[in-house]
């Protein structure tokens, strides 16, 4: 076996003790994440096995060198702990300048005294006997500095010692030294710049006390001279830059043009929190923020109002589709108004411009040779006389071992497979309920093959500006081999094809719902080809916001459109793709009244702002997040009001109470300019995260500026110095005009994510706007000595824990647990039955019941339960059908039952192998979830988990999902 690892990385030292403990001959091999050794691997360090299999999970790579370890759950959550708390927080304090996160201490101190805790319990973690569990966790607090200053953990300190001198941990030790483990080496050891793409968990916190010391004083001597003197030369009033405002923004000459653009959100419903976040509230701080570094900058977005699912919607509502529209549009219309997203211009795809323009596009690619016309099988219902959109059949699902009743056209709910609507068995109008017939349709398909060599170029030059999966989901596309796409349909409610003898065909909504950014740019300005055909000395930088599910569209469909035409349209430079916003660990459901829509906000009380902040803080950057109550009110308390709205406050009223509302002289010190280079290591910080769009990331630096004011007015005492000396009272002045300056800063880098709040600021001030200078974003006298700021007011308010459970309960619908659908199946489930006619009755009138519940448009949420218990009703039937030997077991008596109810004896080896395999597997499986690949990339990998569980459990005599845990995710109960 080989560990591969990068040097000082405290994981490979994990791997090694565990191999020393296995007594496993291993080599380790020192290499970088780009070395061609280990090939397309992301990750280091890697276990590579015998057989050539490489284990990227140190987790994973631990229990298969020590197999057989007990207590199984209690050593997997620790596992899980170190692994996705501890190390993260350990990463975050250790950092140093832009990287380090002030929240990494308070977590950190309650981390390390929960383990003290335990330990003064047991010898070891999981017990009296050391586990893999002991190691990982011993790996990772032995780079030196990690219990710097620590106090009061006796416990832990007997533990650790402990561990250090065994001689397998003293052997590791000869080939890995201590003296040479960093956590800087993460860095270097994956694709995200280690561990700092993880965000720490706020709620972690359970502990106020102080078992690892201020280390504050080491950041400030991490100050290089150079910074200092950086801070000095540029610390001078800043020049004004002339703002103007134009009715009207074209592109520029010799300036950064930036176009950016939301997802359409579909106009079929009401936009969730997730949804809002996902693109229109994500692309509006990004615009407001572009705007403030001078950038030239138009921000457009609208709603997409053809296809299927308006028709639906309009069948459910008793409603035209034009009506459903109209209404739908003016509740996203208030929406996001109410949410202060700038848009300038908010249009639609329902309009003349949309239609001329894809019209006209789709003769260009038709003429170009990119259009080919097939004949394709599709569903004609007779009595609606009309073809059947995939959402509007449903069937028995086709594939073999499922026959789930409701199948939809285009995916089965109860094997999660996809589905062809004409390969439905026993298919039937969802409108009407008779059964549709096949007849052929001539459509045209767009020629992505053709397309394709040119639109791979083009990826290759384009994609580093994207974020992370939206690489991954192209990338996964073009590999399997882009395929010919249809892009019509035979429909009412589209725009008809400009052919002559097709009138009556309609444009597939993926087709023209991209081409509506151009549309609504067009009724924006009739100059909107300078944005999407602009001229040589006109470079347009696109950057579009979605959700990870639209990734396809825009980086594959729509550029393949634009291409094939060739004629100098605008590409995507940046995709920023967002993963999913769950709503407190669950999904929104609005049939059920869970979670909180667009037009709930409002109704909370809570300030737009607030909802602005929040939901940027918990943006689903690099994986999916949860919308908290909880946390909700503790960034508002904590880091609004206790730390931006506490120093503010503090520093605009100390200058109204003692210097007359007057920003007093600055004589600034040595201490006070490596202040101004903390600040500008965070500006830096700032510039960089939001230029690439991270807004968490870039809210983190903006919350440091204002901790480091706080640090600064309480090291300071300000309040102590203006009682005394006329040399105290000078300097008290100098602490004030400083901390006025940055709360101007504050503001500035406030206002994309909170407008409202850095006007009242800005207003406060007596000033009009700031802005940044992304070339060199440096502190520099915003606000000079002399200038007469305004009146103090309050910019938070705490939010009560009463409120906050008042709003749980509102919007927490009516919420079923695990338990009740357990009992629900209990009820039809889990009955007995004296007869296979009585079991094939009661699984009809659930298949009924299943296609009522469904034909009136619930949500899934609500049909769901029913399905389940459909589909154990057809187990039971198919148990019934089953041929016996020698009758039921319960017709079995004494030792004969006993037998039968007996698995068979297994070879412990195989099945330990197999269970490696089994989580190796399973890792895998969800790393590729993970990314946002494509289905068709990861079910294949799904299906061979499921092929090993099977085999699992046929060699150990019990059910497959027996061995779900196996592959399957861990809870964290620490």
């Amino acid at each position: 076996m080989i560990i591969y690892t990068n040097p000082g990385n405290p994981f490979g030292l994990k791997l090694l003790i565990c191999a020393k403990f296995a007594k496993k001959e291993v080599q380790v091999k020192t290499v970088s994440i780009n070395d061609a050794e280990i090939k397309d691997m992301k990750h280091l360090p890697i276990l590579q096995l015998p057989s050539g299999v490489q284990l990227f999970s140190t987790d994973v790579a631990a229990k298969y060198l020590l197999q057989g370890e007990t207590p199984v759950i209690q050593r997997d959550e620790w596992l899980e702990w170190s692994t996705t708390r501890l190390a993260p927080a350990l990463a975050h304090n250790m950092a140093v300048g832009s990287r380090q996160d002030a929240n990494a201490k308070p977590i950190l101190n309650s981390l390390v005294k929960f383990l003290d805790d335990c330990l003064s319990k047991n010898t070891f973690l999981t017990g009296e006997k050391l586990t893999s569990a002991d190691i990982s966790v011993w790996s990772l607090l032995a780079p030196d500095g990690t219990l710097k200053g620590a106090q009061n953990i006796d416990n832990l300190l007997r533990w650790y010692r402990a561990i250090k001198v065994m001689p397998e941990v003293t052997a590791a030790l000869e080939q890995l030294p201590l003296a040479e483990l960093s956590f800087a080496s993460l860095q270097h050891s994956n694709k995200f710049g280690g561990l700092h793409h993880i965000v720490l968990d706020p709620e972690i916190i359970d502990f106020e006390g102080q078992v690892l010391k201020d280390t504050s004083d080491n950041i400030a001597a991490t100050v290089q001279k150079e910074e200092i003197q950086a801070a000095k030369d540029l610390f001078v009033p800043v020049v004004e830059r002339e703002v103007v405002e134009e009715k009207i923004v074209l592109p520029k000459a010799g300036q950064k043009n930036n176009l950016i653009t939301s997802a359409l959100p579909y106009v079929n419903n009401v936009p969730h929190l997730g949804n809002i976040i996902g693109c229109v509230l994500s692309a509006d701080i990004f615009a407001r923020y572009s705007r403030l570094c001078g950038y030239n900058t138009l921000f457009i977005c609208g709603t997409d109002e053809y296809g299927t699912a308006t028709e639906t919607k309009a069948l459910a509502e008793k409603l035209t589709p034009k009506q459903i529209c109209d209404k739908y549009f003016e509740i996203h219309n208030s929406i996001y108004r109410w949410f202060g997203i700038g848009f300038d211009y908010f249009g639609r795809t329902t309009t003349a411009e949309q239609t001329q323009i894809v019209q006209e596009m789709f003769i260009e690619l038709y003429n170009g040779g990119f259009i080919e016309t097939r004949a394709v099988d599709q569903l004609l219902c007779q009595k609606c006389d009309r073809y059947l959109a995939d959402r509007f059949v449903e069937g028995t699902c086709p594939h073999p071992g499922c026959g789930y009743e409701d199948a939809r056209g285009d995916q089965c709910d109860a094997c999660g497979k996809l589905v062809n609507a004409i390969e439905l068995i026993r298919p039937r109008c969802k409108v009407c309920n008779t059964s549709p017939i096949i007849r052929q349709s001539s459509q045209f398909f767009l020629d992505l093959p053709k397309i394709e060599p040119k639109l791979k170029e083009w990826v290759d030059r384009a994609e580093n500006g994207w974020t992370n999966n939206a690489r991954v989901i192209t990338r996964a596309w073009l590999k399997e081999g882009l395929k010919s796409r249809c892009i019509t349909r035979d429909l009412k409610w589209g725009i008809p094809v400009p052919l002559e003898g097709y009138e009556d065909k309609v444009f597939y909504v993926w087709f023209d719902a991209p081409i509506g950014y151009m549309s609504i740019t067009s009724r924006y300005s009739k100059e909107w080809k300078q944005w999407w055909q602009p001229e040589q000395d006109k470079k347009i930088d696109l950057f579009q916001f979605m959700a990870k599910d639209n990734v396809p569209f825009h980086s594959v469909m729509f550029p393949a459109t634009l291409l094939g035409i060739d004629k100098g349209h605008t590409l995507v430079s940046h995709i920023m793709a967002t993963e999913y916003l769950n709503y407190e660990d669950g999904k929104f459901s609005k049939s059920r009244g869970i979670g909180v829509f667009g037009n709930d906000a409002y109704d909370t009380g809570i300030p737009a702002d607030v909802w602005r902040f929040y939901l940027a803080s918990a943006r689903p950057e690099g994986q999916d997040s949860s919308f908290s109550w909880n946390d909700l009110a503790a960034r508002n308390n904590s880091e609004l009001l206790k730390n931006v709205g506490n120093f503010v406050n503090r520093a605009l009223v100390f200058c109204e109470k003692y210097f007359d509302q007057t920003v007093p002289p600055m004589v600034l010190n040595e201490d006070d300019f490596t202040l101004l280079a903390l600040i500008n290591r965070e500006l830096r910080g700032y510039v960089n995260q939001m230029e690439r769009a991270r807004l968490r990331d870039g809210i983190r630096h903006l919350l440091q500026v204002s901790r480091y004011g706080n640090q600064y007015m309480q090291s300071e005492e300000p309040w102590v110095l203006v009682k005394g000396t006329d040399d105290q009272k000078a300097r008290a002045g100098t602490v004030i005009g400083l901390c006025v300056n940055f709360a101007c800063l504050i503001a500035t880098l406030l206002f994309p994510f909170m407008p409202s709040t850095a006007r009242n600021l800005y207003a406060q001030l007596n000033i009009k706007s700031g802005h940044i200078n992304p070339d060199k974003p440096q502190m520099r006298i915003l606000i000079p000595s002399g200038h007469k700021i305004a009146k103090p007011v309050v910019l938070f308010n705490k939010i009560e824990q009463t409120k906050i459970d008042e709003l749980k309960k509102k919007y927490g619908g009516v919420q079923q647990p695990a338990a009740t659908e357990q009992k629900a199946v209990g009820k039809g489930g889990n009955k007995l039955f004296n007869s296979l006619a009585e079991a094939q009755k009661a699984v009809d009138e659930q298949a009924a019941k299943v296609r009522k519940v469904k034909s009136t448009g619930a949500d899934k949420s609500v049909w769901q339960p029913e399905v389940n218990i459909l589909l154990e009703l057809k187990k039971q039937l198919q148990t019934l059908s089953q041929p016996r030997t020698s009758g039921s077991l319960s017709a079995l008596s004494g030792s004969d039952a006993t037998a039968a109810a007996q698995p068979p004896k297994s070879d412990p080896d195989a099945v330990k192998t197999l269970e490696a395999e089994i989580a190796a597997q399973g890792e895998k499986v969800r790393t590729l979830k993970g990314s946002g690949a494509e289905k068709a990339v990861w079910q294949p990998e799904v299906a061979v988990l499921l092929g090993l569980k099977e085999k699992l459990a046929k060699l150990t005599g019990g059910a497959p999902a027996a061995a779900a845990s196996a592959g399957g995710k861990k809870k964290n109960k620490k």
